[in-house]
């Protein structure tokens, strides 16, 4: 049974060890800690969405009682056999979370003058004023899984992009999970772009085990300054007891253009929820979206775009496709502030639901508030096309082979969008190979098999 609030027990360790909370946090994180302590005071976790949906069960999330490092141990994790999002061709700037802790990878470089990846810990001491100026401004305590992030995270990650700065290598942050007892990695990510600068980053996250249960509660902050570019691609590739609650916050100003792009290849229970104001006029935004659930994995997107300025377009496209028992949810609002003509903004969601047994919840919004707009949004839940199925088995494609094949045409428009060749090229085959049900990725333990087949090959 779940417990009244599955809050109390982190609130009770917060109290129980402030002090070595502290010690082990940068004075920007402890000073957010308490005015999350106060935010927490009577909170609870929604257990349904605003409509009465009920597949995200926050408080059942976060029930066990999940450990955390508050010690700040650095637990071993095998990063060679964990790493399993490599992409040919790609030079990138490699850093580490091994679950909650920060670490450089081998391929990791600061140039004078370039961009500036470092730990919370780092930062507070060379780079001061960009925690003090930015950290949980945009990131509201009033969403309690923000709250019980800020109320517990001990160091974090910075990206800094420097006005006019054009960061030239990818900057790829792998997250890695591996504990002996049930925890609870407790990331934070900032993220700042100056004014002209341009960046892309891919973020990974991987389960080592199958054997213990973990979660992530991870808080991102994006901040893009006057003309900036940045791309994210958020790839999870974890396992059926992992457990994730991700919540991405951005804000753009003039001339600005983000680029967000989500994908779920495997998990268990994933939460992410998108938040984007949109503050200068002539900005850019593409929030994209794509979701592959088998067995009894439960994937839910959960959006909102604000745009408070004129001359801005935005394009939003979430696509899932469902299988055996799983469960999707979108639930996306694009919101148009008063005075704000000549916004271009478009969403749409799109699923197919391969199985009688799996289910999808989707709820697109429209809220616009001024005239001279050009604003739609649909969804659609539907099968595999019949027709397409039987004239590719009348020649000679088998059954599972059209199937795959028609659910890989499927997801290649959010494939397309994604601006980094190597990459692109790369998700193609994790797609393919995620489709394909004599695939080591649709085993019970697809780490373990997958590792298995490479040793046989």
């Amino acid at each position: 049974m779940t417990p009244m609030n599955p809050l109390q027990q982190y609130l009770d360790l917060h109290d129980a060890h402030l002090e070595t909370i502290n010690e082990h946090a940068p004075e920007q994180l402890n000073n957010l800690r308490a005015r999350a302590r106060k935010a927490l005071s009577g909170a609870t976790l929604p257990r349904r969405g605003s409509d009465g949906f009920e597949a995200t069960d926050l408080p059942a999330a976060f029930a066990p009682d999940y450990g955390v490092n508050i010690n700040r141990v650095d637990f071993d994790i095998d990063a060679a056999n964990a790493f399993r999002c490599d992409v040919p061709n790609l030079s990138t700037c490699l850093y580490f979370n091994y679950n909650d802790i920060p670490h450089a990878g081998a391929t990791a470089r600061r140039d004078n003058g370039g961009p500036i990846v470092c730990s919370f810990m780092e930062a507070s001491i060379f780079y001061p004023e960009l925690l003090d100026r930015h950290l949980g401004t945009i990131a509201p305590l009033d969403n309690p899984t923000v709250a019980l992030n800020s109320l517990l995270a001990q160091d974090g990650m910075l990206v800094y992009i420097p006005d006019g700065v054009t960061a030239e290598r990818t900057i790829q942050l792998v997250n890695l999970l591996n504990a002996s007892q049930p925890l609870m990695a407790t990331r934070r990510l900032l993220i700042i772009v100056g004014r002209d600068a341009h960046a892309r980053m891919l973020v990974c996250d991987h389960t080592q085990s199958n054997q213990v249960p973990c979660m992530t509660n991870q808080v991102v902050e994006i901040f893009l300054d006057h003309g900036a570019t940045f791309d994210l691609y958020d790839l999870e590739e974890s396992n059926t007891i992992t457990t994730r609650v991700n919540n991405v916050y951005a804000t753009q100003q003039a001339d600005s253009n983000l680029l967000l792009d989500t994908i779920t290849l495997t998990n268990g229970f994933t939460r992410n929820n998108f938040n984007i104001n949109v503050d200068g006029a002539h900005a850019q935004t593409q929030l994209l979206g794509m979701a592959i659930a088998g067995g009894r994995q439960l994937i839910d997107n959960n959006t909102l775009l604000i745009h408070q300025a004129p001359h801005c377009q935005s394009n939003e496209m979430f696509k899932y496709v469902l299988t055996d028992q799983a469960t999707g949810a979108f639930e996306g609002k694009i919101l148009v502030r008063p005075d704000c003509p000549r916004v271009e903004a478009y969403q749409g969601n799109r699923n197919i639901v391969a199985s009688p047994t799996a289910r999808m919840h989707t709820k697109p919004q429209l809220e616009i508030y001024t005239d001279d707009v050009r604003c739609s949004h649909g969804t659609t839940i539907g099968q595999l096309d019949e027709e397409a199925l039987f004239y590719m088995r009348s020649r000679g494609i088998s059954l599972p082979e059209a199937k795959r094949l028609l659910m890989q045409a499927f997801m290649s428009d959010v494939i397309e969008a994604v601006r980094l060749d190597n990459l692109r090229d790369r998700l193609r085959y994790l797609v393919d190979r995620r489709l394909d049900p004599t695939s080591p990725c649709n085993a019970d333990d697809p780490c373990a098999a997958c590792n298995t087949q490479k040793t046989t090959e």
